[in-house]
C-alpha cells in the first residue's frame, strides 16, 4: 500500500480511528464487543513468532486496535505485551475485555512519538497493517519516517521488529533505511488469507524469498497471489552503518 493507494481517510488521526471503533459505527462491525484481525491471524503467524521471538520477550504490538493477536500469543505462552493505539476509544475497550489478563498492558499512544518508552526497552515489536496505515495518512510519508525511529529506537540491540504489510520491498525497504538503524532483514511472502485448505487440513503457505544485495525481491520472482502479504523480519543490528543484508550480525559483534 503507497500514498497514491490510499483512500481520503487521514489513518493517521486519532479521530478517524475513535469514530471507528465507537458502538454503532458503521465502519466498525468489531466495535463494543468484538474483535477484528487485520491481515493475518495468530495460528498463521504462530510459526514464524515461535521461531524467532522467545515468550519471555518483550513486546510492543503497534496499532493494536481490537485484534485477536496479543491475547492469542498470551495463551501461547508470551509473558510481557504492550500494546498500543492513538484511539483511546479501543484501548479503554481492550483493558476491560482483558483486564483479568496481566500479561497484557494497554496504553492510548500516537507512534510517532512514543517517548514515554527508553531506549532499547523492548525485544520486539508487532506491526500488523500500522506502517501501511501510517503511508495513508495526512503527513506521510513523514510520519513513517518517524514512527520506523521510534521503532529503532525502542528495539534492543538484535531485537526484531516484525512488519506485515502489503508493501513490497521497493516501497518498504527504502523506509526501513530511512530509520536511522541497520537491520537484517529476511522475508517472508504469505496468501492474503492466511490458510489455505488442502484434503479438509488447514495448510499453512508461507514461502521465505531471499532478497538481492539490494535488498529487493529477485527479478525472475513471479508472486503467485495479488493480495499475498509481505513479512518482514528486521533484526537490528548492533551498529549502524553495517550493510544488514549481506552481514551476519553476530558476525559483525564478535568482530568488535
Amino acid at each position: 500500500m503507497g500514498v497514491g493507494e490510499c483512500k481520503s481517510n487521514d489513518y493517521g488521526a486519532a479521530a478517524y480511528w475513535d469514530a471507528r471503533y465507537s458502538s454503532g459505527s458503521p465502519a466498525s462491525a468489531a466495535a463494543g464487543c468484538g474483535f477484528f484481525d487485520w491481515y493475518q491471524t495468530y495460528p498463521a503467524l504462530r510459526p514464524l513468532l515461535r521461531a524467532r521471538v522467545p515468550t519471555s520477550s518483550r513486546v510492543l504490538m503497534l496499532g493494536c486496535g481490537n485484534s485477536l493477536l496479543s491475547e492469542d500469543m498470551v495463551k501461547d505462552g508470551y509473558e510481557d505485551i504492550v500494546n498500543i493505539d492513538i484511539s483511546s476509544v479501543v484501548i479503554e475497550q481492550m483493558r476491560e475485555k482483558h483486564k483479568e489478563i496481566t500479561q497484557l498492558t494497554y496504553m492510548q499512544m500516537d507512534i510517532r512519538d512514543m517517548g514515554f518508552f527508553g531506549d532499547e526497552s523492548f525485544d520486539c515489536v508487532l506491526d500488523k497493517g500500522t506502517l501501511d496505515a501510517m503511508m495513508c495518512a495526512d503527513d506521510a510519508p513523514h510520519g513513517a519516517f518517524k514512527m520506523l525511529a521510534e521503532v529503532a529506537r525502542l528495539l534492543m540491540p538484535h531485537g526484531i521488529y516484525l512488519l506485515i504489510t502489503y508493501g513490497a520491498p521497493k516501497e518498504r525497504v527504502p523506509l526501513l533505511d530511512q530509520s536511522g538503524c541497520s537491520w537484517s532483514i529476511a522475508l517472508y511472502i504469505m496468501p492474503g488469507y492466511q490458510l489455505r485448505m488442502s484434503k479438509g487440513a488447514q495448510h499453512l503457505i508461507m514461502e521465505e524469498v531471499t532478497l538481492t544485495e539490494g535488498g529487493q525481491l529477485p527479478p525472475d520472482y513471479v508472486l503467485k497471489d495479488p493480495d499475498s502479504h509481505f513479512i518482514y523480519v528486521c533484526e537490528k543490528l548492533e551498529e549502524k552503518g553495517t550493510n544488514c543484508r549481506d552481514t551476519d550480525p553476530k558476525e559483525s559483534t564478535n568482530a568488535n
